[in-house]
């Protein structure tokens, strides 16, 4: 039987990841601006895929590390890996993919990533791989459409995501019947308010920040507190494969 010693981590193609991410990831989304790529792979077949990129807003993540130069931070900002992996396959993977990007990427210095309480888990993994708790808030992001669909904040409200927001249009159409109404703005950029009009609520849930020290004498520069692990079953933001839970597992 394969255990978590077993998986081979190697870097993959943009088209590897995001296809293995459409496949298996809760979301069904890939990040357009990921720049690596790290595929996991049980007995020669990609059974799971790490991206990293920057951040969407990228100067506010970059001041919660004190003196954190513009390219000594990246985000993980997917980790999708199927069923057919062996237990403790992520926290190996996330270690090992940690110090690929030590020796490849030694500029990055500590790396941060969410987790979503709101659709998909509390960060289980993340905890039990060494990152650090730095914030925990109630959901803003993650909205539903009267339809049941579901968008990002941002995507509704960028100018780089005509896609998603043409999807949001079609959706009020349907709802109202009269697309004139809640037309986006001439530079392709939208407000929540068009949104909430129609309906759009945001869900019920928490999003969790974590950050991972590649080079731990950064963790001294941190400007917000770190948040005890504890905090999550307290405010009620446990969650795991989607599904509500009363105690956060802190392994």
């Amino acid at each position: 039987m394969a255990t978590a010693k077993d998986i081979i981590l190697r870097p993959i193609s943009s088209k590897e990841a995001g296809d293995l991410v459409k496949r298996v990831h809760y979301s069904g989304k890939v990040v357009q601006n990921s720049q690596f790529h790290i595929g996991v792979f049980l007995n020669g077949k990609l059974e799971g895929a790490m991206q990293f990129g920057p951040s969407l807003d990228k100067r506010k993540i970059q001041g919660l590390v004190r003196d954190s130069l513009w390219h000594e931070f990246i985000e993980l900002n997917r980790m999708a890996f199927s069923d057919a992996l062996p237990r403790n396959s992520e926290s190996r993977a996330i270690a090992i993919a940690m110090r690929i990007l030590k020796k490849h990427a030694p500029q990055i210095k500590w790396v941060i990533s969410f987790a979503d309480a709101t659709q998909c888990g509390d960060g289980t993994i993340y905890r039990a791989s060494g990152f650090v708790l730095t914030g925990i808030k109630k959901n803003t992001q993650v909205w539903a459409a009267p339809d049941g669909s579901r968008f990002s904040r941002t995507s509704l409200t960028d100018n780089r995501s005509k896609t998603q927001q043409l999807s949001a249009q079609r959706v009020i159409s349907l709802s109202n019947g009269n697309t004139g109404n809640h037309s986006l703005g001439g530079n392709g950029s939208a407000s929540m308010k068009q949104y909430e009009d129609a309906g759009f609520v945001p869900l019920d849930g928490y999003q969790l920040r974590y950050i991972y020290f590649i080079d731990q004498s950064y963790r001294q520069r941190l400007t917000v507190r770190e948040v005890p692990f504890s905090e999550i079953e307290r405010l009620g933001a446990c969650m795991y494969k989607g599904e509500k839970r009363n105690h956060a597992d802190v392994g």
